[in-house]
């Protein structure tokens, strides 16, 4: 009889503690998105193309040349009658914001921003991702946008987002 009241009360001493545990990785602070993930997102309908998909020219050095962009439903919310960011708004929660890297007229790369704040891999409040056609990860979203907070994190300040300064 002792022995099935200790084992009773171990069992529910330590039964809050797994629960924790299986909490804590399954809270929104961890890492829910993926590379692969927001591949497969970025390749969904519903974006829709920053000036009519034309391929922009960058208007001062920057690091992704030639491109166009497109923005998911969440970010095209957030812009304004211009069809862009005003100086000191924010994107909503979710919004996704591609730059296609064009090279001699040819897709390179994908340029990759999630506003995703309570993901354990965001930068100032952003995902950050850099993906080939192809699917292959150039830079990874673990990578915390070291590399390009510095870029983006400039005036006037439009969420780390340069392309309506810029181009």
């Amino acid at each position: 009889m002792k022995i099935s009241i200790y084992v009773i009360l171990a069992v529910l001493t330590f039964l809050p503690l797994i629960s924790c545990v299986y909490h804590e990785l399954d809270s929104p602070s961890s890492s829910s998105i993926t590379d692969a993930r927001i591949f497969a997102e970025i390749n969904e309908a519903g974006f829709e193309y920053y000036q009519g998909g034309t391929i922009l020219q960058p208007a001062s050095a920057s690091p992704h040349g030639n491109f166009k962009l497109r923005f998911n439903q969440e970010a095209l919310l957030s812009l304004d009658g211009s069809g862009e960011l005003p100086q000191g708004g924010t994107f909503l929660e979710g919004s996704v914001i591609v730059k296609e890297v064009y090279v001699n007229n040819m897709l390179n790369i994908y340029a990759i921003m999630k506003k995703a704040p309570a993901d354990a891999n965001a930068a100032s409040g952003w995902v950050w991702s850099e993906i080939g056609p192809n699917g292959k990860v150039q830079y990874s979203i673990k990578g915390k946008g070291n590399g390009c907070v510095s870029c983006h994190d400039d005036l006037p300040n439009r969420d780390f987002v340069r392309t309506f300064d810029l181009h």
